[in-house]
């Protein structure tokens, strides 16, 4: 079951530029950084209420965030829902005929499992399902 808004991901070409607005203007609690070799991507993590915001940046120009980049450039790249169980989401979505991207969970930031649904089943969001694990729960 969809339980809250787990992070916000944004596409940044940098995260050495973006992390200061982040920390020291907006003053947002700084979780870390972290490369997801996986998704091809570095991320920084802050804290704002209960909802993260997810920086990231493509570790090279075969990352879905690079070709996100050159086409929208920065800015929103999806939202994430968190779950008790991604694959008990992805079974239901599944048998609700919504396209997917992933139909097997695959390793997120801290430890998380996620699978992805495709943004023409979610009017045009890319919408991320995020089980907690490691240190995210």
């Amino acid at each position: 079951m969809i339980q809250k808004i787990n992070h916000i991901g944004i596409a940044v070409l940098s995260l050495e530029s973006q992390i200061p607005f982040y920390r020291d203007v907006l003053q947002l609690t700084f979780l870390g950084e972290e490369t997801v070799v996986e998704q091809k991507v570095k991320i920084a993590m802050f804290q704002c209420g209960e909802v993260k915001l997810e920086l990231l940046e493509p570790t090279g120009p075969d990352s879905p965030v690079a070709a996100f980049l050159e086409k929208k450039g920065p800015g929103i790249h999806h939202i994430a829902f968190e779950t008790d169980s991604v694959e008990g989401e992805i079974e239901a979505l599944e048998s609700a005929g919504i396209r997917l991207i992933d139909h097997q969970p695959r390793n997120g930031a801290h430890g998380t499992k996620i699978a992805f649904v495709h943004p023409a089943s979610s009017g045009r969001i890319l919408t991320e399902l995020c089980e907690p694990g490691g240190t995210d729960k």
